[in-house]
């Protein structure tokens, strides 16, 4: 029995090598090594994290069947229906078109304003403005009468159509001042016993405006205005401007062109021997280019001014520059700029006497060649609330016009001949001032702005800028404290200044006096606050010159110390 399993097994195994023996194809062969194999590292490759199976029976992956067995479960809840959150919005301010203020205060001092705008059709408006500001005076060691008093009166026409727009106004102001500041030290008291020092300005005026939409010629406008006073003094003026954009090969070129006809008289000279006349008649043209290159900006152009005048037949031409650039360096945080100026600027009695109402009638009127203004400076944004502007100027001016006090006289023929008037002097002057701005506002409850200059001058004849200061300075706020209160304040400051103190002696020129007077700089601190009693209703309360300093604006002028007023102001709709 053994014997027969042994032989079983024999047989088993050679029918096992002969089947493999059938199978394998590999025949002899002779590998004959050139070099030994030395392995390097572009031979090796990455085995797969992942590698890809060819065998036929691999294992595949049993997909997997999830199966939930849910018993319902009896629920008394019922969800809401979706609500948007919302938002609440602020009470929106009623808008009205009219106002009136009343004010009363110390000085005996009335404070005025009305101001009306009516709608007579969507595409029409009309409206006036009026306001008077008069005070009794009373400022210490004043011998004279101080009081003065400012009364306007303007209404206005506006109409819109599809291509222009246009508006005519008109208007009338009063003013009343008096010649208050003698230099005592020259007349007794009785000297100026019953002496009316008064004077009165009138301005009448009246003029259009138009501005067309998409066409060359961009707006046009007209102004003539009278202006005269209590003592026979006239003038008039006629200005017309208009602005057009040429195009040429494809670019524009805009040119502004301007006719400024002035002409005037006083009744007599400082020295009561002759009467003034004097008039003039100006035609401008500027004409300019703007080029834009990425953060660049820059305006080419210059002015042309044909001058004469009339009273003496004398005829001029001048070319002034008219540049400007901007690049900006840092987006809207550091902007550069500057630019080279220069114009005819045409000086009048209106204007004289509304900067210094204290001025004679009896001036020489010319105008004032700049010769050209130079600037550079940077400006931009701190922050999202603060801005700020640094700036330097130079300018060449022929023939400015300084303020300078006249002299006082011991045989005065009129009222303003007590050294209490005021002469206008003209000199080649060139200026230096270095400029400072800071804005800031940091929501719309507050706002602060800040500003100051500082002025060198150069002069040929005169042996100063006749009360030029050499320091000015401001400061602005505005405080919304809650939807009822509001507050504000304001500070000047204004250095140090220069004029002359002259004393005539007509019966003996040897006691002629000139002597140089500094006047002090000065602070005027003024702050108001108030409170909305309802939409249509509000109170206020200021004080003006806080410091109470009886500072001197002009040489022996003095002005009003501490000043309080209290007032109403109320908004209606007609």
């Amino acid at each position: 029995m053994k014997i027969k399993h042994i032989i079983l097994a024999i047989f088993t195994l050679s029918l096992t090598f002969s089947h493999a023996q059938e199978k394998d194809t590999i025949a002899n062969q002779t590998v004959n090594v050139i070099k030994p194999y030395t392995p390097t590292i572009s031979d090796a490759f990455k085995i797969k994290d992942n590698p890809k199976l060819s065998d036929s029976n691999a294992v595949k992956k049993k997909e997997i069947k999830y199966n939930i067995f849910s018993i319902p479960v009896a629920s008394t809840f019922t969800p809401a229906k979706g609500k948007a959150a919302t938002v609440e919005r602020a009470k929106a301010v009623k808008l009205y078109d009219n106002y009136a203020s009343l004010g009363i205060g110390s000085y005996t001092t009335i404070l005025g304003e009305v101001y009306l705008n009516h709608e007579l059709s969507r595409d029409e408006n009309i409206g006036g403005y009026f306001s008077h500001h008069s005070s009794q005076g009373g400022i210490d060691d004043v011998v004279l009468d101080d009081n003065f008093s400012k009364t306007k009166l303007n209404a206005y026409y506006k109409k819109s159509d599809r291509d222009y727009t246009w508006q005519v106004d008109g208007g009338f102001n009063l003013q009343t001042y008096n010649w208050y500041g003698v230099p005592l030290e020259y007349y007794e008291a009785n000297d100026l016993d019953g002496m009316d020092a008064g004077q009165t300005y009138n301005d009448l005026y009246f003029g259009g405006k138009i501005d067309f939409e998409d066409a060359i010629v961009k707006d046009a406008s007209l102004r003539f205005r009278r202006f005269g006073d209590n003592h026979d003094s006239a003038e008039n003026r006629l200005v017309a401007k208009s602005s057009v954009d040429v195009p040429v090969q494809g670019e524009l070129i805009n040119a502004e062109v301007s006719i400024d006809y002035l002409g005037g008289s006083f009744d007599r000279d400082l020295e009561n021997i002759s009467e003034i006349n004097y008039g003039n008649v100006s035609l401008g043209l500027a004409p300019s280019y703007q080029m834009h290159q990425e953060d660049l900006t820059l305006d080419l152009g210059v002015k042309f001014v044909y001058f004469n005048d009339t009273e003496y037949s004398d005829s001029k031409f001048f070319i002034y520059p008219n540049i400007e650039a901007s690049y900006r360096l840092v987006d809207e945080i550091l902007i550069a700029y500057g630019g080279l100026k220069g114009d005819l600027i045409q000086n009048s009695y209106y204007d004289f006497a509304n900067e210094n109402p204290f001025v004679s009638p009896s001036l020489f009127i010319t105008p004032t060649d700049q010769q050209y203004k130079t600037f550079v400076g940077v400006k931009g944004k701190l922050t999202n609330s603060i801005g700020y502007n640094l700036k330097a100027n130079y300018t060449s001016e022929k023939n400015k016009a300084m303020y300078t006090s006249n002299p006082a006289s011991n045989d005065p023929l009129t009222e303003y001949q007590f050294g209490n008037s005021f002469n206008v002097a003209y000199d080649d002057v060139t200026t230096f001032s270095v400029a400072g701005e800071l804005n800031v506002d940091f929501n719309r409850n507050f706002t602060l702005g800040v500003k100051g200059e500082f002025f060198t001058y150069s002069t040929d004849n005169q042996s100063e800028a006749w009360n030029m200061p050499d320091l000015t300075a401001s400061l602005f706020m505005d405080y919304q404290i809650s939807e009822k209160w509001f507050a504000g304040s304001s500070i000047f400051f204004v250095g140090e200044r220069k004029d002359q103190s002259m004393y005539v002696d007509e019966l003996n020129e040897l006691n002629n006096t000139v002597t140089t007077v500094s006047l002090d700089s000065y602070f005027d601190i003024n702050a108001h606050v108030g409170y909305k009693i309802n939409d249509q209703l509000s109170v206020f309360a200021k004080a003006n010159n806080i410091a109470s300093q009886n500072y001197e604006r002009w040489l022996n002028f003095p002005v009003q110390g501490l000043q309080v007023l209290a007032g109403a102001t109320y908004q209606f709709d007609f």
